[in-house]
């Protein structure tokens, strides 16, 4: 048996039953913490607290003074149940932590793991819901929320956001000087972007070739997927647009993906890997390019793929000609365009937008052992036939009984559900728990392995 201390009551906290148990365990062997595990207020704390000490009292005596274990009794304990096989209840040695050993805890494994992106973990979205918050009553905003259900549904979450920019600010409500009433939405939005995705010393975003001025282009179409449901970020070469070349029918789509397929030296800038937006699809499984970046001459390419900030950027020239739509933004000078609710139509109308999400997941495993002599009885009240009996001075007796179960008489058992982890001060930091119960016994061992993710 482990070496006991007596519990200082007097400075037992009476204000609530879990700071008066959280007291006492702190200051007791592992296998004395089932004597509390029946106190309903802080009164019976005191009280098995004290029968504790008498207990702790009678031992010394018994050995002469010593504590019980004496010097060769070993120091901590918890790790064996050292039990009268013929009894239950109180004095049953309930077997509550073990520590960890080196050889328990395995190293950290990292590995790269992709997902649906979409809400619940869906990999394909076919039904899109406006915000109507972003859209203001369509007066104002350059760009619109996109929801998996009714923006009116409390259950609804936003998966990405579409929207216009224009360097200048056209096709957005203020003054050129931008200092007075009016946002200037658009030229916001680009410069945004710009300071985010560009170089210092780059002033446009380039299309891959032909655009609209001899330095870049001035406005874009822009997706960006929401935190939320991204996640770290999206997966190259997972995900496909389709936009709808009509009002009314998804039938005429166009397909946009990436050309991470066909890239073997990947662009990178401050804003990490940047992929081509191209014309093709992934619905076979296997990414499929209909037409290279490279071989868009007339309009430029379809637009721009930043996968590590969940960004895609479309060319509105590239939009006009090959979606058999208006994509022609409005570019009046101090009037709302309504640019982000084109974007918006076309998607909608297609109703079909796969995307995953990739993900490097970090992994330590805990090994929980049980030996044989150890973990073989419950604290569980109905393990026993013990009860508690009311003393005349206040509080209660545990009395001592038999187990439950016949059959536990000198061959004790006990059944694994869960396993919790624990912190140097014993507070708990997690639960694993087993799809089935574990027998345990004397001539049975168990080991769980505790995997957790981050």
């Amino acid at each position: 048996m482990a070496s006991r201390s007596k519990i200082d009551i007097a400075n037992l906290p009476v204000g609530s039953l879990e700071e008066a148990q959280k007291y006492v365990q702190d200051r007791v062997a592992p296998q004395d913490r089932a004597r509390f595990l029946g106190a309903e207020t802080p009164g019976e704390v005191a009280a098995a607290a004290a029968d504790f000490n008498s207990a702790v009292d009678q031992e010394e005596a018994a050995n002469g003074g010593v504590p019980n274990g004496g010097p060769n009794g070993g120091g901590g304990g918890g790790n064996d149940d050292d039990v009268d096989q013929e009894q239950a209840g109180a004095d049953v040695n309930v077997n509550i932590f073990r520590t960890f050993g080196v050889n328990d805890i395995s190293e950290v494994d990292k590995q790269t793991i992709t997902s649906g992106l979409f809400s619940g973990g869906l990999a394909k979205l076919t039904s899109f819901n406006a915000a109507t918050a972003s859209l203001l009553g369509d007066t104002s905003a350059s760009f619109i929320e996109v929801h998996d259900q009714a923006a009116s549904n409390a259950a609804a979450q936003v998966q990405f956001s579409v929207g216009y920019a224009h360097i200048n600010g056209s096709g957005s409500i203020g003054n050129t000087t931008k200092t007075t009433a009016g946002n200037r939405e658009t030229a916001a939005l680009y410069r945004q972007f710009r300071n985010v995705l560009l170089a210092p010393n780059d002033n446009k975003f380039d299309f891959t070739s032909a655009p609209n001025s001899s330095s870049g282009h001035d406005d874009f179409y822009f997706i960006t997927f929401n935190r939320a449901q991204m996640r770290e970020k999206v997966d190259p070469g997972n995900w496909e647009l389709r936009i709808s070349g009509s009002l009314l029918s998804a039938s005429s789509s166009i397909k946009l993906i990436d050309d991470s397929s066909a890239t073997t030296n990947t662009d990178v800038n401050i804003a990490g890997r940047v992929f081509n937006v191209v014309s093709g699809s992934i619905e076979s499984g296997t990414a499929s390019i209909k037409t290279a970046a490279s071989a868009e001459t007339a309009n430029g390419a379809p637009g721009l793929f930043y996968p590590d900030l969940g960004i895609i950027l479309l060319n509105p020239d590239w939009l006009m000609i090959n979606s058999g739509r208006n994509f022609i933004p409005s570019k009046g000078a101090n009037t709302f365009g309504n640019n982000a609710r084109k974007l918006y139509n076309a998607i909608s109308s297609s109703a079909y937008f796969a995307a995953r999400r990739e993900e490097e997941v970090s992994s330590v495993s805990y090994f929980a052992r049980a030996r044989n002599d150890q973990f073989n009885f419950s604290s569980n009240p109905t393990y026993s036939t013990g009860s508690k009996v009311a003393k005349a001075g206040g509080g209660f007796d545990v009395t001592t009984g038999l187990f439950k179960v016949p059959s536990f008489q000198g061959d004790p058992r006990a059944y694994i559900t869960q396993v919790g982890l624990y912190d140097n001060n014993n507070d708990l930091l997690a639960v694993a728990k087993l799809s089935q119960p574990v027998l345990k016994s004397f001539s049975r061992e168990a080991v769980v392995k505790v995997k957790l993710d981050y």
